[in-house]
């Protein structure tokens, strides 16, 4: 996926109101803001990515169905980060009470809330370097357990908050340790 970033800071700062009603009014487009409030376009993803992101997102909401610990959210679901970013992870899930807490409004439009745990799947076209800035931006805002799924180099950078970035490659298994308790994503299907 191919993203364009535009800076129209200069000549308007867009409230979270204004810039809600953008993607309102071009559902068509794929809108994300980053830290410095510059708009970022994303482009669709392609099959093969598309495929294994909806396989991973019926994962985890197998999972949560089970536990009923949380809300599993996808990739179309932006978040306002208390932070600044209005970012739409791949896959994202927040703990039960966390969200509770949130407003029937506050729930409806982009949450202003950071999830507890985020994925980025990378497309072959993604850029490394801005996906690797974007986990940055979620571990500044209070994500708790990150995970960054490279295909092409397979490998996985797992951002824990408070810690340094741990890379595996080509894992098996991926835990979701004391945030996503007993949860296991199986990697034959994404490699």
């Amino acid at each position: 996926m191919t993203a364009i970033t535009i800076n129209l800071n200069n000549v308007v700062k867009m409230t979270d109101d204004q810039f809600y009603q953008l993607c309102q009014d071009n559902p068509e487009l794929k809108l994300e803001r980053n830290q410095w409030g510059e708009l970022i376009v994303m482009s669709p993803t392609g099959g093969e990515t598309g495929k294994r992101n909806a396989k991973m997102t019926a994962r985890f909401v197998l999972w949560n169905e089970q536990t009923e610990l949380g809300e599993v959210f996808d990739s179309s679901t932006c978040f306002k980060l208390p932070n600044g970013p209005d970012r739409s992870p791949d896959v994202s899930w927040i703990q039960i009470e966390r969200w509770n807490a949130l407003t029937a409004s506050q729930r409806e439009k982009f949450p202003p809330i950071a999830p507890d745990f985020v994925l980025e799947l990378m497309s072959p076209s993604d850029s490394l370097s801005e996906t690797q800035a974007k986990m940055q931006e979620y571990m500044a805002a209070k994500v708790r357990l990150g995970w960054l799924i490279d295909r092409k180099n397979r490998c996985v950078e797992i951002y824990r908050l408070g810690q340094e970035v741990e890379v595996l490659d080509f894992p098996a298994t991926l835990s979701g340790e004391d945030v996503l308790p007993g949860f296991i994503l199986d990697m034959r299907f994404v490699w």
